[in-house]
């Protein structure tokens, strides 16, 4: 299916404060778009403005190159799937998802086959002539989606669907969410403050901080290279460390100062020279023994350390005074983690990010 562009110009919301403040972004025809970040940064009332149930106070939303700023919602060729999900109760599932087929007087027939069409694509048929009470929340959820995409809009916008779901079950779900997706072949549109749902699913994200967009890019790019502190901080855990930066630039080696120890950062650095944050994941952090000597290690002595099957969370307190996390793979027993151990931690250049001082 073609079309499914949204262009956001200057889109900005006021109610008694500013909701959403002047974004510009591009979402592409087909592609997985959420919007990341915590209750109050504007990315429910982006979404509002998309669909048409809030109007813009500034700004335009252009859909497939035409603006539909103050287009009716029932007249945009978008639909939307709630956390709520919104069936009707005492409808059949067959019924629900019928409804908006009748309310555009599609004959009977066409009913029928598209409708057949989308519980088989959510794998709901055998479910049709349930009610909504009989279903779990799961299929529930599924109904919503047959009931959204039986339309054919050229755009689906979601409002954190899974949140009324466990944790489980969200798993499974976003998985499948993303390959009927990728069958469809529509854009979608997704609002969610669940980092983990975002990264698995996006092709793009855009992380959302108090009404702007704080970083846009794929799940890999935000992730490993993060803009700004916000950023790090909010997606993912990171190790955050105040230094020095010594040189800045686009130089392949650029250096801070970390207490006693001067790092190399390979990816340059963001931040001037003087204070800044030094950012890096724990799972790129590794751990030697104590007097290890190669290039990007600071002195430090284990905290604690706990097993969590899979790998091994250890925290370190370093010599320079912060402390920081390490993720070891499973089998983590060539190190002794006991706490009170001094050991080298080790912080690959190539994982290290600089990033400016937020304060």
């Amino acid at each position: 299916m073609g079309g499914g562009r949204i262009e956001l110009k200057s889109l900005t919301k006021r109610f008694t404060e500013t909701a959403v403040d002047a974004i510009d972004l591009d979402i592409a025809s087909g592609e997985f778009f959420s919007l990341l970040g915590p209750s109050g940064c504007g990315k429910t009332t982006t979404l509002r403005m998309i669909a048409g149930f809030e109007q813009p106070t500034s700004g335009e939303i252009l859909l497939d190159g035409v603006d539909v700023s103050r287009t009716p919602p029932e007249k945009r060729n978008v639909n939307t799937v709630f956390q709520s999900y919104a069936l009707f109760h005492f409808l059949t599932v067959f019924d629900n998802v019928a409804f908006g087929l009748r309310y555009r007087k599609a004959d009977k027939s066409e009913r029928t086959r598209r409708v057949n069409e989308a519980l088989d694509l959510v794998e709901m048929t055998h479910y049709a002539k349930r009610r909504p009470a009989e279903l779990s929340g799961g299929q529930q959820q599924r109904v919503a989606l047959a009931r959204a995409l039986v339309l054919n809009p050229a755009v689906l916008l979601l409002d954190e669907p899974l949140g009324a779901l466990d944790a489980k079950l969200r798993r499974s779900l976003k998985v499948e969410l993303k390959a009927l997706q990728e069958t469809v072949g529509i854009t979608f549109l997704y609002v969610t403050h669940d980092q983990e749902e975002a990264l698995t699913m996006s092709d793009r994200l855009a992380v959302m901080h108090e009404g702007r967009l704080a970083q846009v890019g794929t799940p890999r790019e935000v992730y490993d290279e993060p803009a700004s502190t916000y950023v790090a901080d909010f997606l993912g855990v990171s190790n955050l460390m105040s230094v020095e930066v010594l040189t800045s630039g686009p130089a392949p080696r650029c250096q801070v100062r970390l207490g006693d120890s001067v790092l190399y950062v390979d990816s340059g650095a963001s931040a001037p020279v003087g204070p800044g944050k030094l950012c890096i994941r724990p799972e790129r952090v590794t751990i030697d023994r104590h007097g290890t000597s190669r290039d990007n290690c600071a002195p430090g002595m284990i905290e604690r350390s706990v097993f969590l099957g899979s790998h091994t969370q250890v925290y370190v307190r370093l010599a320079a005074g912060p402390s920081v996390q390490a993720q070891l793979g499973g089998d983590s027993s060539a190190i002794d983690l006991t706490q009170g151990t001094p050991v080298s931690v080790h912080l690959p250049s190539q994982a290290l990010r600089v990033l400016p001082d937020a304060s």
